[in-house]
């Protein structure tokens, strides 16, 4: 991640503190909570390497008790992808992660499609980086990355071919927030991630809808090691939500689409 790192430091304005598995693990465990860890494979865009789905996998057989893994695929590999979906689920991962602005590809293009019909076929969620990004922020021409294949309108597509497919919007699409918005109470397998965002920087009219009509729907994350878990929780704690909707945005809504309730 070199020369990206280094924008969305600048962009966070905060450190990305690097440390091994066990420390990090230790780290969730001390707040009760765990990490969703994402593999990565964007090698076509970037010509950079992956991270590995068996990487992630291993991590979290290791330390099941707080790490749940994300396998990813590089949409432009074709039959190649699709197929490793399939793997993705025989390493017990519970979804894909994929980042339309940094992988350089339109959730919307058909070419993409039977990715995401084997994503949905093999019970694994969608998890899309939505909006702007910090990586490549305040660089010349973004380092050639476009903000535009990440507009949450894109996935509506997908939502609507695929109704069984849990789709995961992250960092809740800003500046198209009501975009992402209007397609959840639309579609109810969309849900919005408020991950890599101060929790009292959330937009009032987003925060809104937080409260009320989709409180289902929606899930919190860190996005660390850009914004610490500790920091999001101290201020979600200063937002004085009611507890129920707490329960549900910490817990309840993720166990859910992850699979697992019944742990």
């Amino acid at each position: 991640m070199a020369g990206y790192l280094e924008a969305a430091e600048a962009y966070f304005r905060s450190p990305a503190a690097r440390s091994s598995l066990a420390d990090l693990a230790e780290r969730y465990r001390r707040l009760g909570a765990r990490a969703v860890l994402l593999a990565w494979d964007a090698e076509t865009a970037t010509g950079r390497p992956r991270v590995p789905n068996e990487t992630v996998a291993a991590a979290c057989a290791d330390y099941p008790d707080v790490f749940v893994g994300l396998g990813s695929v590089d949409p432009h590999k074709g039959r190649a992808a699709v197929e490793e979906v399939a793997n993705i689920a025989a390493l017990g991962l519970r979804g894909v992660k994929f980042h339309p602005s940094l992988q350089a590809f339109s959730p919307s293009d058909p070419a993409f499609t039977p990715i995401f019909a084997a994503c949905q076929d093999n019970g694994l969620l969608a998890l899309f980086h939505t909006g702007t990004s910090g990586i490549g922020a305040g660089q010349p021409g973004g380092q050639g990355i476009r903000l535009d294949y990440a507009r949450p309108i894109l996935l509506d597509p997908v939502a609507a071919a695929h109704p069984a497919l849990t789709v995961v919007a992250a960092h809740f699409g800003w500046p198209w927030h009501m975009e992402l918005v209007a397609m959840a109470l639309h579609k109810t397998n969309v849900y919005i991630d408020i991950s890599g965002w101060s929790p009292r920087r959330i937009p009032a009219e987003l925060l809104r809808e937080l409260r009320g009509r989709l409180a289902g729907q929606c899930l919190w994350g860190s996005d660390f090691p850009f914004i610490t878990p500790e920091r999001c929780l101290d201020e979600l704690g200063a937002l004085e939500l009611p507890p129920e909707m707490m329960d549900r945005l910490l817990y309840a809504n993720a166990a859910r689409v992850l699979g697992l309730a019944a742990q």
